[in-house]
C-alpha cells in the first residue's frame, strides 16, 4: 500500500500562488446535486455592477434552489465557537452518482470545507479525504456511530446533519453553510463553456470504457473527457489523492474558462449556465446566492488556494484502508482557520 502524501502542500497544476504545496480534491437515496459553489463563484465574477444590475435575475435563479434544513438535530452545546467575525466556512459535500466504481450507496466521494476569509479577496479549499479515520457522534436515531469510523460515513448514518457535527467536531471549525454537489453535474457544465483545458502530471490510459488515453501536459477536454480525468486514481502511487488533485483541477479549469470564455459577458450563455445548475442546486436554508454573488464579487480563480487535511498517510483499522490525520498538525492548522489565518499560514510556509 501507498504511503499517502502529507497535506497542505500546494498542488503545481493547480497553478494558484503560494509557497505552501496544494494538493500533491434506509431512507430514499437523496440524488445529489450539482456544481452550486461553482456556480456561486462565476455569478461573483460578474462584479459589482453586473450583480446589482443583475439582482431581480439572480433572485429569480435563487427561487429555484432546493433548500435543505443542513443543521437539524446539531445540538448546539456540541458545535464549535462561531468563526473569526466576517469569516465563513462553507462545507461543501459531493458523490459522482455516475462513477462506474461506485458501489458506497449514499456515503460522499468529497468533502471539502471552503474557508472564505473576511475580506473576501480569496478561498481556501480545504478538500478531507473520504477514508480519513475520524470519531463519528451517533445518530439522531441512535442506531449508529458513536465510535471511530470513515469520515464519510456520516453521511450514510445520519445525513447531512450528521456530517456537519462530525466534520466540526474532526475539525474544531464552525460550519456556517453547506452546499451538495453532483460531480457528474460537471459534465454538462464544461460543455456548456465549449470545453476546458487540463494539464495532465503524466500519460496514463483510463480504466473505464472507453479506455480514453491522456498525453502528459495540458490538453483540451469536453465535459465527458474531463469527468472521465477527474474519476482516475487507481493509476498514481498517492490513489484517491491524486482523484483529489484531478478533481480540484476540473473546478479551477471551469472556473478559468467562464471567466475567460466570454459566458459573463454573453446573456444568452450566463443564462443557459445558471439555469442548467440552479434547477438542481441544493444548499442550506439560509444561504443566498445574491449575498454570496456581492460578496465575492472580487475573487478571481487566481485567488484560490486549493489544500488537503494533514495526513500521515494511509494504513488499515482491520479489514478497511483508511488515511490517518495527523492530528498535531491538523489542530495548529484548523486553528489557524477557526481564527481567519489561513492565508498566514499559506503566504508564510516555505520561508519568504
Amino acid at each position: 500500500m501507498s504511503t499517502a502524501q502529507q497535506s497542505v502542500q500546494p498542488d503545481p497544476t493547480a497553478g494558484t500562488a503560494g509557497p505552501l504545496e496544494q494538493e500533491p480534491a434506509g431512507k430514499p437515496r437523496r440524488r445529489w446535486r450539482r456544481i452550486v459553489l461553482v456556480s456561486l463563484l462565476v455569478v461573483a465574477l460578474l462584479g459589482a455592477g453586473g450583480v446589482v444590475a443583475g439582482g431581480l435575475y439572480l433572485r429569480s435563479v435563487e427561487s429555484g434552489i432546493e433548500r435543505v434544513d443542513a443543521f437539524a438535530d446539531v445540538p448546539a452545546e456540541a458545535r464549535p465557537p462561531v468563526a473569526a467575525k466576517g469569516a465563513m466556512n462553507i462545507l461543501v459535500l459531493g458523490s459522482d452518482t455516475r462513477n462506474p466504481e461506485s458501489t458506497s450507496g449514499s456515503r460522499t466521494d468529497t468533502i471539502i470545507l471552503a474557508h472564505l476569509p473576511k475580506d473576501r479577496s480569496s478561498a481556501q479549499l480545504i478538500s478531507i479525504p473520504r477514508d480519513t479515520w475520524v470519531a463519528v457522534p451517533k445518530s439522531k436515531d441512535g442506531n449508529h456511530g458513536g465510535r471511530d469510523a470513515k469520515v464519510n460515513a456520516a453521511y450514510a448514518w445520519g445525513g447531512v446533519p450528521l456530517m456537519v457535527q462530525t466534520v466540526e467536531k474532526f475539525t474544531g471549525v464552525r460550519i456556517d453553510h453547506v452546499a451538495m454537489v453532483d460531480f457528474a453535474g460537471f459534465k454538462e457544465i464544461i460543455d456548456a463553456l465549449g470545453g476546458v483545458e487540463i494539464s495532465a502530471e503524466k500519460s496514463f490510459t483510463s480504466i473505464h470504457p472507453p479506455f480514453r488515453s491522456f498525453r502528459q501536459g495540458p490538453q483540451q477536454m469536453d465535459g465527458e473527457t474531463a469527468l472521465d480525468y477527474a474519476r482516475q486514481r487507481k493509476q498514481f502511487a498517492d490513489g484517491d489523492f491524486a482523484r483529489i488533485r484531478h478533481q480540484q483541477q476540473v473546478i479551477k479549469a471551469i472556473l478559468d474558462k467562464a471567466s475567460s470564455g466570454g459566458i459573463l459577458t454573453n446573456p444568452g450563455k450566463l443564462n443557459s449556465f445558471l439555469q442548467a445548475t440552479s434547477s438542481s442546486v441544493s444548499v442550506d436554508k439560509d444561504l443566498s446566492l445574491l449575498d454570496m454573488a456581492t460578496e465575492l464579487r472580487g475573487l478571481r480563480s487566481g485567488n484560490l488556494v486549493f489544500l488537503t487535511s494533514p495526513t500521515k498517510g494511509t494504513g488499515r483499522v482491520g479489514t478497511e484502508s483508511v488515511v490517518f490525520a495527523d492530528t498535531g498538525r491538523s489542530r495548529s492548522f484548523y486553528d489557524a482557520v477557526r481564527r481567519d489565518a489561513v492565508k498566514d499560514i499559506v503566504s508564510g510556509a516555505g520561508g519568504k
